[in-house]
């Protein structure tokens, strides 16, 4: 047999094995088809009842709705402006009118990234999307994948493209109040979806990527930055030129007045759907028909943005003169308040702003400021764990030098240029002595304190710098009411959490919050900053909250940065915590009438009693755990001596047994 014979058998040999695979992947596929195909949702006649999906509803803890998104004003197509459609169909599906359901070149793109570089690439058509409407399962299977195309494929068969493009349009979330291409373009420009020009139409297209990232009343450079993306995309599939787009581009954009106030606690909302959208996806959170149970007190949110709503109020009348003559942008100053339930962390109450209507940029969790001496909690309990010292402790309140390796020396001041000598430790807490704390600081480290403010809560970056004990890096709102309820708990930190409960459209539970808490801090050492946090409300720097009528048990900080650009008051009950911010978005000084600066217990412990004397109201009053190990003593403030109970000027402290 030659060599030529041998080799044609077997090749023959190998077809013969390759038909036979072949028929069987065949016949395996005919069979998989089969039955896909009759476990497949049926598609609605007419097309547009395709979109009729559950609504997604928000509810706070106590079960009150507070927004539900779903419900659109179904327009046809020849009421939408052409250059919308073309906008989301360079962005969304630019063969749409060329492909029957599935875009071959596209799905190969996308499975070569997924397979070759690990990211996960998407290739759904506008058609597939549509068709995902039919499934309330979020399991994303490449079953799941299988029935989509075969419906997208069944749609095409059945639809022409521009019912199949009318129903899309129709069905897209643009955010709250504005689903679909009619509620977008009366909710964001204030007319009609077809008066939307290129600029408009790119904007809106670019928000369909996140409803929430790109929200342009919230992020507009964000906004633009993405609608210049879809502009790129409209000149590369031939809709526009290149002029044309960067005339767009540099167009400005009139957005309609936002009358709508949001819904309850609208920041607290964003926060949430923000959440949703990472855990879930946009297509989830928005079409899925997700029921989800909050940790938001209505109650309390509505007490907490009518605080700084009157807080800030009260700020303009007595800044009013200084705006008005220094030549001001008429920029006003803005506030945030975060509350959390001590012993779980759930969020009850968050305000990022004087109006949600008017500003959107959440305060309350997106602006990191310098926080002042609001942070010196977390420093003085380094001291007392690391140094061995006590509330008696004796420290010099005097001028500090204090050597910086390659840098200046660090010559820390206190706020009134005075310095009043020997002083016991809670005094100087109390007072907010700076001297003292930069004493302290230097015998500590900046590491160990910033060690202590993680085990808290605080998750900003830090600068490892002396002056951190002075509040001289960036934290927002949520961050300190977190870390100031540890030491509310006894030490116990539990993670701020915002949802209680998501279930899908039949009621399955997708996730729940079990509260669990760690421990951060020593209780004993706890207890010592609370007795002294209480000293900064009864006789300290937060003693407005006192002579304003809050007279329950609470303890706190107050925060102002040296150049008075921020103003914080953090504090807490047993059973609520709180952290108040004030200050200009640009960093501009806050000062009032008079030229005099405006500090933390000026502009934003009011706004905290305010909220508290309310929030507590009917309460009946409850003090803080007093651990064993633990005695009160009076004390003389300058020598920290022992002294008779009735001793005029006498300080209470805190002393470890």
């Amino acid at each position: 047999m030659t060599l030529a014979v041998r080799l044609l058998r077997g090749l023959s040999g190998v077809m013969a094995l390759g038909l036979a695979v072949g028929a069987c992947l065949a016949l395996a596929g005919v069979i998989l088809f089969f039955v896909t195909i009759g476990d497949l949702p049926s598609v609605p006649e007419p097309l547009r009842r395709i979109i009729e999906t559950p609504p997604t509803e928000i509810y706070a803890a106590n079960g009150e709705r507070v927004l539900q998104i779903g419900g659109r004003d179904y327009v046809p197509l020849d009421q939408i402006s052409i250059v919308f459609l073309q906008a989301v169909l360079a962005t969304e599906d630019h063969r749409f009118w060329d492909h029957h359901g599935m875009d071959k070149l596209r799905t190969l793109k996308a499975l070569w990234i997924t397979l070759f570089t690990g990211r996960t690439q998407g290739a759904s058509t506008i058609t597939q999307q549509l068709a995902k409407n039919l499934f309330f399962s979020f399991e994303q299977t490449y079953n799941r994948k299988f029935k989509e195309l075969l419906v997208s494929l069944q749609i095409e068969s059945q639809f022409s493209k521009p019912e199949i493009l009318e129903a899309y349009v129709n069905q897209i979330y643009f955010g709250p109040r504005a689903q679909g291409a009619s509620s977008a373009a009366r909710q964001f420009f204030g007319k009609n979806a077809a008066q939307l020009d290129l600029a408009e139409s790119a904007l809106l297209a670019g928000l369909l990527k996140s409803p929430t990232r790109y929200n342009p009343l919230r992020h507009l450079e964000r906004a633009k930055s993405r609608q210049k993306v879809v502009l790129g995309r409209m000149v590369a599939v031939g809709y526009i030129t290149a002029a044309e787009a960067a005339a767009a581009a540099e167009a400005p954009l009139e957005f309609r007045r936002q009358a709508y106030e949001g819904p309850v606690g609208g920041y607290f909302v964003d926060y949430v759907l923000k959440q949703l959208e990472e855990r879930y996806g946009t297509e989830v959170v928005y079409h899925g028909g997700l029921k989800v149970t909050t940790t938001l007190d209505t109650h309390l949110q509505r007490l907490a943005q009518a605080s700084v709503t009157r807080g800030l109020e009260d700020l303009d009348k007595i800044m009013a003169p200084v705006r008005s003559t220094e030549g001001g942008n008429g920029e006003r100053p803005q506030g945030a308040l975060v509350a959390l339930q001590v012993n779980s962390g759930a969020i009850k109450a968050m305000v990022g702003g004087r109006r949600y209507a008017e500003s959107e940029f959440n305060r309350a969790v997106e602006s990191n400021r310098m926080p002042g001496s609001a942070f010196k909690p977390f420093l003085y309990y380094t001291a007392l764990d690391q140094l061995g010292i006590s509330p008696a402790t004796v420290l010099v309140d005097e001028p500090v030098r204090i050597p910086v390796a390659g840098a200046p020396d660090w010559r820390p001041r206190n706020f009134g240029r005075e310095y009043q000598g020997p002083v016991i430790l809670k005094k100087a807490f109390t007072e907010s002595i700076n001297t003292v704390a930069a004493q302290l600081v230097a015998r500590t480290g900046p590491a160990a304190v910033i060690a202590t403010a993680r085990r808290c809560g605080i998750v900003s970056p830090l600068n490892p710098v002396y002056s951190i004990a002075l509040g001289t890096s960036g934290v927002s709102p949520l961050e300190m009411a977190s870390a100031y309820s540890t030491f509310a708990s006894q030490g116990i930190h539990y993670a701020p959490f915002a949802v209680w409960r998501v279930e899908d459209a039949y009621g399955q539970v997708l996730e729940e919050h079990i509260v669990s808490g760690s421990t951060a801090l020593e209780s004993r050492l706890v207890y010592q900053m609370v007795d002294m946090m209480q000293g900064v409300l009864n006789e300290g720097s937060g003693s407005v909250i006192r002579r304003l009528g809050f007279d329950k048990p609470a303890a706190g900080k107050t925060g102002t940065t040296n150049d008075y650009r921020d103003a914080w008051f953090a504090g807490f009950t047993p059973t609520l915590s709180a952290a108040v911010w004030v200050g200009f978005d640009r960093q501009e000084v806050l000062k009032d009438a008079h030229g005099v600066g405006i500090t933390g217990g000026r502009g934003a412990a009011p706004i905290w009693a305010q909220f508290m004397i309310k929030a507590s109201e009917g309460e009946p009053p409850r003090p803080f755990l007093h651990p064993s190990g633990i005695r009160l003593q009076a004390v003389d403030p300058v020598t920290g001596e022992p002294v008779p109970e009735d001793t005029h000027g006498a300080v209470w402290v805190a002393i470890k047994e």
